[in-house]
This record gives C-alpha cells, structure tokens and sequence, in this order.
C-alpha cells in the first residue's frame, strides 16, 4: 500500500469520524484500547483452533476476519494521524532495522529471534 493509499484510507476514515463528531473522544489511550480490543476480535477466530481446522474456519469466516482486520488498519491509521506519524517512512525504516538484525544468511527459515541467532 503506497502513501497516497494510506493518505486515501486516513481520510475516509478522518471524514467518518468527523461527520460523527467523535473526535473528542478519540485520546491516544482510548484509541490505543480500541486498536487492542478488534486484536481481540481478530484473536478470537483463531483461539483453540490449529492446522486444518484453522484453516476451514478462517476460509468460512473470511468476512468477518476481514472486517476484523479493517478495524484493526482503521485504528493504526487513526493513530498515526493523530500522532503525525508517517506510516510509510516508519514501515520502511522498521523493516530496514529488522533487515539488521534478521539477515538473510542467519534467519533464513527460521523462527528464531534476533538475539538467539
């Protein structure tokens, strides 16, 4: 998703709020506690379930895992308006650290963290 998608997001979701008059309520600790309860949601179709019948589940359920995933980016997007955090150059900065301290020749498939490498 390039910037001007982001930017694209950012304000439908800015215009949403606005029509609605919720940015009042809308601190970065509120949003911070929205942003972990869709987690949740999310969370929620894939507790107590592993391999095949995951898989299965989340295939029936794709819609609703969908909308979960769209709450959680709506979220993060909010978030980083508010903040004025540019999410482009964060991702890329971020993957450039983890390039760092996960290359290639020593992560490599495996699931292994940085420090134990």
């Amino acid at each position: 998703m390039g910037s001007t998608q982001i930017q694209a997001l950012t304000d439908l979701l800015l215009e949403f709020r606005r029509e609605r008059d919720w940015e009042k309520f809308h601190n970065p600790k509120d949003q911070a506690l929205s942003l972990s309860l869709e987690v949740h949601e999310l969370l929620e179709h894939m507790q107590w379930k592993n391999g095949q019948e995951l898989q299965d589940h989340l295939k029936a359920e794709k819609q609703q895992v969908t909308d979960e995933l769209a709450d959680v980016l709506g979220w993060v997007l909010l978030i980083a308006n508010d903040l004025e955090i540019d999410l482009d150059a964060a991702v890329r900065r971020k993957v450039k650290i983890n390039c760092e301290k996960y290359p290639i020749d020593k992560a490599k498939g495996r699931a292994t963290k940085y420090d134990k490498l």
